[in-house]
């Protein structure tokens, strides 16, 4: 018997795939957009604007879960920046003498920690927004800009809880209420702007490299002992040691320039004369840059937060 063989039927050749505009083309023609995509800046804007009260109920939960595990819970917003104080004193005031010429050294002390405070600790919680809150990123479809906000917002309202330790400190040695005080509030304002466009552009820069949040504390605590949180500014600028060209980018520093708007505003042995230049377009003007320039910064990669 002869044996027969049977080829088997070809299968079709695959229909090629279709090209990526014609894709985009029929996404476009359905009403579909790509997931997660940026959206322009004013609707992002807007969006932004229509969680402010998931950011301002975020930022209440994570300050009153902060110290929720402390047997002595809030108290702790207080008593952190006064400890730190007090060691900065006993270092800088007693031992390394910054206390001399500096009149009423304690309320000026203190009032530098607390504001400079305000600064390190946004720009830290900032550096871990997205990267501590990946979780919350990857399930929830929100402005990831609410995140760094919302930490701000926390610690903004933290300094306010403490301003009452700050403000006793103040009357106890014997600084007196004056209408001078009404500056706190816009210097606060331009102070959280600042505050929040570094910590969208340290969000930003987080979530690509983690690692960035462990240097951090070194490159704060340098810019600390460069702002005149534990020295006058003022005073070092009246030597001839250092060029003048520092002794302006020290003025000008943006911490060093919230910290003597403050003092300005509640210690009335702090004149003008000790402010730099032009000290509220100084503030204006690094609120502005770091404000818009870090939204702007931060909303340019929104697509990429959360993904890898």
């Amino acid at each position: 018997m002869s044996q027969v063989l049977h080829t088997p039927p070809q299968a079709p050749a695959p229909a090629p795939a279709p090209a990526a505009d014609d894709l985009a083309a029929l996404a476009a023609r359905h009403g579909l957009s790509v997931s997660g995509a940026r959206p322009s800046l004013p609707e992002y804007v807007r969006q932004l604007w229509a969680r402010r009260h998931f950011i301002t109920a975020f930022a209440t939960a994570k300050l009153t879960a902060q110290y929720s595990q402390a047997k002595l819970g809030q108290v702790w917003q207080v008593m952190t920046p006064l400890l730190n104080a007090a060691v900065y004193y006993f270092i800088f005031g007693v031992l390394l003498g910054t206390k001399h010429g500096v009149p009423d050294y304690i309320p000026f002390l203190v009032t530098g920690v607390f504001i400079w405070t305000f600064t390190q600790s946004s720009i830290m919680a900032g550096t871990r927004a997205i990267s501590g809150n990946l979780g919350l990123v990857r399930a929830l479809h929100f402005p990831r800009a609410a995140l760094p906000l919302s930490f701000c917002l926390q610690q903004l309202q933290q300094l306010l809880f403490s301003m009452g330790a700050l403000v006793v400190i103040l009357l106890c040695f014997g600084v007196p209420v004056g209408v001078s005080w009404l500056l706190a509030l816009p210097a606060l304002f331009l102070q959280f702007t600042f505050n929040a466009g570094v910590s969208m552009v340290m969000a930003r820069m987080g979530a690509k490299t983690p690692d960035i949040a462990q240097l951090m504390p070194f490159v704060l605590r340098t810019w600390m002992y460069v702002s005149g949180v534990m020295w006058s500014i003022d005073k070092l600028a009246q030597k001839d040691s250092l060029p003048h060209v520092v002794t302006l980018a020290l003025a000008a520093n943006p911490a060093a320039v919230y910290i003597d708007l403050m003092r300005f505003a509640l210690i009335d042995s702090f004149h003008a004369s000790q402010l730099p230049t032009h000290v509220w377009a100084l503030a204006v003007g690094w609120a502005l840059v770091a404000g818009v320039g870090g939204f702007i910064y931060f909303w340019k990669a929104e697509e990429t937060y959360g993904r890898g």
